[in-house]
């Protein structure tokens, strides 16, 4: 069985997260995506919904046989039932749910669980040894905490957006809107797991508070120091970066581009062989990186017309000969055709009921002894009310068809 099976683990085989229950009760990407990667290792993960309209990802992104793909991605390995928390039994059922459960995942508006008579304080008191992960636009303080905000905002309120295009135009999206939801999300499960290290030599529960502009602003490299020591702002530079030169994108005889990084003087060194160039490295207006830095058009258009000399996969090779760091600027169809992608496993197929195999990205991180698998794609909505209510809450039959009919759950 490979790293990245999507089969059910061997018998005996342990997980990493064997034994912990996660309650998902966030929407969209950054509080789900945090949820995602603890069931992807084994965590039972159930994700709680508003009955009758489920999760917003659910309608998100293109959409085939009547449901999103989107949702089958995001929503894996997860059990999925429906509960609305502003109804009084509802609330009583997450509590329950809560007093035996180890994590509770949400990125509600701050305030949302406290009007709802389901914050910290009511958590704790009801498992003290619960971790709880909010994540949100601003943080829970601050005197943006009750904003609303996306992935979008938070990556123009973090500084990324600023860097992303070119100088002489407006800023552009940095390859996708949903970057910050991703990156809070692996900062959520971050400080989760480490609440959870803590409780277990102490017994005590704790939350976790995660701006999703926080940890775009975390991401940033050295601008924030750069600017409390010397003043300076961090612009766009187009297709470059800020302190080496050439570190960027040129394009081919063919058309198809390519990424060049020489983030030193050795890597310059051996990208002028590969240019058959030997005046260059010894020119001083480009034999050391501050130099080239300041000649960075001189340099930039040098580079770019040596790579207009051949096609993308010839330079490749070519650069590949002399170790210059190169790689192909994909689009998600060069992704599903590279050699390296299928040798690796990095894109498994998942066995949907409806669809058949639905291809997308295994499982990261890698582990060697515990890796994390996908058994199942994102379900239907309250796919799991009866197993989760009748199972772990003892709810009668009758309970369960009570509860629907007052649209409980």
């Amino acid at each position: 069985m490979g790293i990245h099976s999507t089969e059910t683990p061997r018998q005996g085989e342990e997980r990493p997260m064997e034994g912990i229950r996660v309650l998902d009760i966030s929407t969209v990407l950054a509080g789900p995506h945090c949820a995602t990667l603890f069931a992807e290792f084994g965590a039972e993960v159930i994700k709680i919904e508003l009955p009758g309209e489920g999760d917003t990802l659910r309608r998100l992104g293109k959409q085939v046989g009547g449901k999103s793909l989107f949702w089958r991605v995001e929503a894996r390995n997860k059990k999925t039932i429906t509960c609305d928390l502003r109804k009084p039994e509802g609330k009583d059922l997450l509590l329950r749910l809560v007093k035996i459960s180890d994590v509770l995942v949400e990125n509600f508006r701050p305030g949302t669980l406290e009007r709802w008579d389901i914050g910290w304080n009511v958590l704790h008191e009801v498992n003290p040894g619960l971790i709880l992960a909010r994540v949100s636009a601003y943080g829970q303080t601050g005197p943006n905490s009750g904003k609303p905000g996306f992935g979008r905002i938070a990556q123009a309120f973090g500084g990324l957006t600023y860097l992303a295009g070119y100088p002489d135009r407006a800023p552009v999206t940095p390859g996708t809107a949903s970057i910050a939801d991703y990156t809070s999300g692996m900062y959520a499960c971050i400080g989760t797991l480490m609440a959870l290290r803590y409780r277990d030599k102490t017994g005590q529960g704790q939350y976790i508070d995660v701006g999703l502009y926080e940890s775009i602003f975390r991401i940033l490299e050295d601008a924030a120091v750069r600017y409390d020591q010397t003043g300076s702002v961090t612009e766009r530079l187009g297709t470059g970066t800020l302190n080496s030169v050439p570190h960027g994108h040129f394009q081919c005889k063919d058309g198809d581009w390519i990424a060049i990084a020489c983030t030193n003087d050795t890597m310059w060194q051996r990208l002028c062989r590969a240019m058959d160039n030997k005046a260059l490295p010894s020119d001083p207006r480009y034999s050391t990186a501050a130099r080239r830095v300041e000649n960075r058009e001189e340099v930039n258009d040098i580079v770019q017309r040596f790579c207009l000399s051949f096609d993308a996969k010839e330079l490749t090779r070519l650069l590949d000969e002399h170790e210059v760091p190169n790689g192909p600027i994909y689009s998600v169809e060069g992704i599903f055709a590279d050699e390296h992608y299928k040798a690796r496993g990095d894109i498994i197929a998942v066995e949907d009921p409806e669809l058949g195999p639905v291809r997308m990205p295994a499982v990261v991180p890698r582990l060697s002894l515990t890796p994390g698998y996908v058994e199942w794609p994102g379900r239907d909505l309250g796919a799991d009310n009866e197993q989760v209510y009748r199972d772990l809450l003892d709810l009668t039959e009758a309970e369960i068809r009570e509860l629907r009919e007052k649209a409980v759950i």
